[in-house]
């Protein structure tokens, strides 16, 4: 009944367009009563995005189950891939709601609120990996937005090629950005201080306890 509210939603929007189309009408079609309707959708914005509450429980379970063996940069680019994963699914209809909703202003707003809540979800599990490290709720909260970011531009590309390109693909290259910016913090927690390096110049079969004596030497004096 689901599958049918919605294909008869988007069947009438292409028909008369959105703002034309009442529940009534939806529900009509469908050949079902109203409580139906409202059972499965609180109203008729969400009938347009179905699927986004069950790919939002999706990443908050994925990010539960992450380990201190997970590198967090990579473990949230990885629970953005759900929500591509999510679109590719059904490419035609993922095509259709993008030009529904670049055409209604109103679908625009409400998308962002969907996006929001994905990047909060990603937000607060970085929050609790960055967790008493300098800036850590800065820097959560920027690579969640970068990521979202990266993702929903790959994602609005794939939609304008109509769904011919490779989604996983360009979706890969763009938060390959972002790993490339953040990558994984270093092992002592520095996060982005410089590592030291030092470099000694010595004779060419200069003995090996020369080279350490001159080693120890410049990091005395550093």
């Amino acid at each position: 009944m689901r599958d049918a509210l919605v294909a008869a939603a988007f069947q009438l929007f292409l028909e008369r367009g959105y703002e034309q189309t009442t529940v009534d009408d939806i529900v009509e079609l469908a050949g079902v009563g109203r409580r139906s309707f409202f059972r499965y959708f609180p109203s008729k914005e969400d009938v347009v995005f179905p699927d986004h509450e069950r790919c939002l429980a999706d990443m908050t379970a994925f990010l539960a189950r992450s380990g201190p063996e997970h590198e967090p940069v990579g473990r949230v680019c990885d629970a953005a891939r759900l929500v591509l994963g999510m679109y590719a699914e059904n490419p035609a209809f993922s095509v259709q709601r993008y030009r529904l909703t670049k055409k209604v202003p109103g679908l625009r707003a409400y998308e962002l609120g969907v996006v929001w809540r994905y990047e909060r979800a990603l937000a607060e599990y970085l929050r609790g990996r960055f967790a008493g490290r300098p800036d850590g709720i800065l820097r959560a909260d920027v690579i969640a937005a970068a990521v979202v970011a990266a993702h929903n531009n790959a994602l609005r590309s794939w939609l304008r090629s109509d769904g011919q390109d490779d989604a996983t693909a360009t979706v890969d290259h763009a938060l390959g950005y972002v790993r490339s910016a953040f990558g994984a913090p270093p092992a002592d927690g520095r996060d982005g201080a410089p590592e030291d390096v030092v470099v000694v110049v010595s004779r060419r079969g200069a003995p090996l306890w020369r080279v350490v004596q001159e080693i120890e030497t410049t990091l005395a004096r550093d």
